[in-house]
């Protein structure tokens, strides 16, 4: 049995998708291996993806203006999301499969458990991507650009567990392209504070990440692979500490370099609450965690969505004062 007292062997079910998932239950039978390859039974990782994108538009609109082609955006970067993310877990399971093989809470995916062929996942993760990039010509052309270069990390963070103990910042890289994109998709131009984001997005995914790499550290270690997991061990929590504050102190850069001077103080104060109230939200997260339980380390990633969604709401009250 499973932590969601599942049996994931009898029926297919991933161990660690969420109980009573839409397509454990709902979908039809010929498309679950495809959609839990794309991780739809657990829609964590596409918030995670989504929030970095809805940081960079929000904060743009709240230093130029709101446009109306921002509500595009935003839809379009939930839809590039959900694919792409997709995309990305299918070619992580294509890359990871024998490892995948070896791990608890791993073997039940679609291709270790021979619910598909690597062929067929490679004809998934094509299909996906043609997806996201009708969805990325949509906007202008450097952001085109930003979307393409995007697939850069993401090919390489499969592989970098195999050569570094830190493949949480390549996940990172990858999983945070989002504030530089939809920032450019609404200014045209790369500027500071979608950097300053996207440093405190990579910051950020190391703080979950690490947390959420916890339940495989003993598997990890047996089968030759790196996480930031191993690597901090006891020091997990001092470690942890710091990169929230890093990620605090780069979201607060984020919004001086956006919103001063030029805005008002109403926009500003706005925009500060949303950096507090994410770095709040991790401090509780540290003050809950437990690295040796495996279902509450699950439970405090999967807490993350609200983590990435409180500064994108106060950022959008910002847009509108």
């Amino acid at each position: 049995m499973t932590a969601n007292g599942k049996t994931p062997e009898a029926d297919g079910q991933v161990y660690d998708a969420v109980a009573g998932n839409w397509v454990d239950h709902l979908a039809p039978p010929w498309s679950r291996p495809l959609l839990r390859l794309s991780r739809a039974d657990r829609a964590i990782g596409t918030w995670l993806l989504l929030l970095p994108c809805w940081w960079g538009v929000l904060l743009a609109a709240a230093s130029t203006g709101w446009r109306w082609f921002d509500l595009w955006i935003m839809a379009g970067c939930a839809i590039g999301s959900w694919v792409m993310r997709g995309a990305g877990c299918t070619w992580n399971d294509i890359t990871d499969r024998d490892f995948d093989a070896q791990v608890a809470r791993t073997k039940s995916r679609p291709i270790p458990s021979g619910q598909i062929s690597v062929k067929g996942a490679a004809i998934w993760m094509g299909v996906q991507a043609l997806i996201g990039l009708a969805v990325l010509v949509t906007f202008n052309g450097a952001a085109i650009l930003m979307g393409v270069l995007s697939i850069l990390p993401v090919l390489v963070y499969p592989f970098a567990k195999r050569f570094t103990y830190w493949p949480q910042v390549f996940l990172g890289l990858a999983f945070n392209w989002g504030a530089l994109l939809a920032w450019v998709a609404h200014t045209g131009t790369l500027g500071a504070p979608a950097v300053f984001l996207y440093l405190s997005g990579i910051a950020w995914t190391i703080f979950y990440d690490t947390i959420y790499a916890h339940q495989d550290k003993e598997d990890d270690a047996l089968i030759g692979v790196k996480s930031t997991a191993l690597l901090f061990g006891a020091r997990t929590h001092q470690i942890l500490q710091l990169f929230m504050i890093l990620a605090v102190v780069l979201m607060g850069l984020a919004v001086v370099a956006a919103l001063i001077p030029g805005a008002g103080m109403v926009k500003l104060a706005l925009a500060f609450a949303g950096v507090v109230a994410f770095g709040a939200h991790m401090r509780w997260q540290l003050g809950r965690l437990d690295t040796g339980d495996n279902d509450l380390c699950l439970r405090l990633f999967w807490a993350n969505r609200t983590t990435g969604l409180l500064p994108a709401l106060f950022f959008a009250a910002a847009v509108f004062v």
